[in-house]
């Protein structure tokens, strides 16, 4: 029997639909990105080194959150392939994260059939996966607002001590007002540097993480469909009479 047979009666549908959204909102996000190009330009350009770091935390997310979703494209058409009782079937490629399922399942003659507890420890494998892969995206999410707040810490911590070095620097027993308006307006350069500094970091730290948050939000969801599907698949093959023997095969 070929792969080509297993067409259709598919048992868990392809994420094709979270990716999609995927990609358009990445498209979405690049097309407005584009149009405002000159602004967020200068605006990166008050701190290019964090503001850099921040566009590298964002660009090393999208492309995480992307593989999350691009990965169960192979553990859904293992599914897929693997659900056909048949001893000579083979499938070139193994699953990664339904790997403890593949070892388990690997040597069945027949139709498979689970217990209670085996179903339960498939499930908490997998359970315990994907939640791996979501917890390094979230820590991305995080990172980008902390970066954010760094930056606005730092501007602010910029800011306040130029303040200070201005109003030091006035010399307000001259009897030039002019001078003096010079000198202040001077020394107000740096205090605003410093406040660009805070509102450019916080503007592509805060930006980022909905970016990656809209992105990790439809990964899980893919994520949890392909959870549930697999575990209503796996229920109608479990059998509560079996008890703690593992697995049976029917003939």
């Amino acid at each position: 029997m070929s792969m080509d047979d297993l067409d259709d009666g598919n048992v868990l549908d392809l994420p094709r639909v979270y990716l999609v959204k995927m990609m358009v909102f990445i498209l979405l996000v690049a097309i407005m990105a584009a149009v405002l190009y000159p602004q967020f330009k200068k605006a990166f350009m008050t701190n290019p080194g964090l503001n850099g770091m921040i566009v590298v935390v964002l660009l090393l997310g999208i492309g995480y959150a992307l593989r999350m979703v691009w990965r169960l494209f192979r553990e859904v058409n293992w599914v897929n392939h693997f659900r056909v009782a048949d001893p000579g079937l083979e499938i070139p490629y193994s699953p990664n994260l339904l790997a403890p399922m593949e070892a388990l399942l690997a040597n069945r003659q027949g139709a498979t059939v689970l217990s209670p507890t085996t179903l339960r420890s498939l499930l908490d494998s997998l359970a315990s996966r994907l939640d791996e892969a979501r917890d390094i995206s979230r820590y991305m999410i995080g990172l980008l607002v902390f970066l954010g707040l760094l930056g606005t810490f730092w501007g602010l911590l910029q800011t306040v001590a130029s303040v200070g070095n201005v109003i030091q620097s006035l010399d307000v027993g001259s009897a030039d007002s002019s001078t003096i308006f010079d000198d202040l307006k001077s020394g107000l350069e740096a205090p605003l540097a410093g406040m660009g500094t805070s509102f450019s970091s916080s503007l592509f730290g805060l930006s980022g993480s909905l970016i990656l948050g809209f992105l990790d939000l439809q990964a899980s969801q893919a994520q949890n469909r392909f959870y549930n599907s697999l575990e209503d698949w796996l229920a109608s093959l479990t059998d509560i009479e079996i008890g703690e023997g593992g697995q049976a095969t029917v003939p």
